[in-house]
């Protein structure tokens, strides 16, 4: 059966998106042009403008890919428990982010460039899986910590988001940032993403030692 124009729309953009996500294993944002995504699709580079016009868009749906993931993995895991304590809900949100090293990485990016760099159609539908994965989290705590009131789950979101935007930074430390932190004297202790998210859902959620 031939597929429909959207259906081909929605295969060629998802090709453009994993060929981004290939090269961003190895490569810096700034350093990946459309020409070294597009030698990674079956189509030519100037198809690739009839699904994004900026790299700063093809970085964001591959954001957007990566939320929805994550929202995904999320749901699934509530939906397999009936109960959780406080500190199990910590250790959740841990390994989940623990597994997502790549949206991490994008989260350390610059986001108001790249948004600016998008057309509205596409920000809407980055800013619907971003949502998503609010409502997610939040219906986790509405679910597992019912002691919490509305305004505890809402800190908790407003606090826990922003620190995730800078969790890649600080558990991932290439040889030459560790050795000028060493010449500045700076005390560097190493945390695993794991290790950072649980002591900080923990204290955000109220957990006692």
């Amino acid at each position: 059966m031939p597929r429909s124009s959207t259906e081909l729309m929605n295969i060629r953009k998802d090709e453009i998106v994993k060929a981004c996500a290939t090269l961003y294993e190895t490569m810096s944002f700034k350093d990946i042009t459309i020409r070294e995504i597009s030698e990674l699709t079956s189509f030519k580079r100037a198809a690739i403008y009839n699904y994004f016009q900026t790299k700063e868009e093809i970085f964001l749906a591959l954001l957007q890919k990566e939320y929805e993931l994550w929202a995904d993995e999320l749901e699934a895991t509530a939906g397999r428990r009936e109960k959780m304590t406080a500190d199990e809900v910590a250790q959740e949100l841990a390994r989940s982010l623990e597994k997502r090293q790549r949206m991490l990485k994008l989260f350390s990016m610059n986001h108001f460039d790249t948004e600016a760099n998008s057309r509205l159609e596409n920000l809407t539908e980055f800013k619907a899986a971003y949502g998503k994965s609010i409502n997610v989290v939040e219906n986790i705590l509405e679910k597992f910590c019912p002691n919490m009131s509305k305004k505890d789950r809402q800190d908790f979101i407003y606090s826990f988001f922003p620190f995730i935007y800078g969790i890649y930074p600080y558990t991932i430390v290439t040889a030459k940032q560790r050795k000028a932190m060493e010449a500045a004297d700076v005390n560097y202790v190493y945390l695993s993403t794991y290790d950072i998210t649980y002591t900080c859902a923990r204290k955000l959620l109220g957990v006692q030692e």
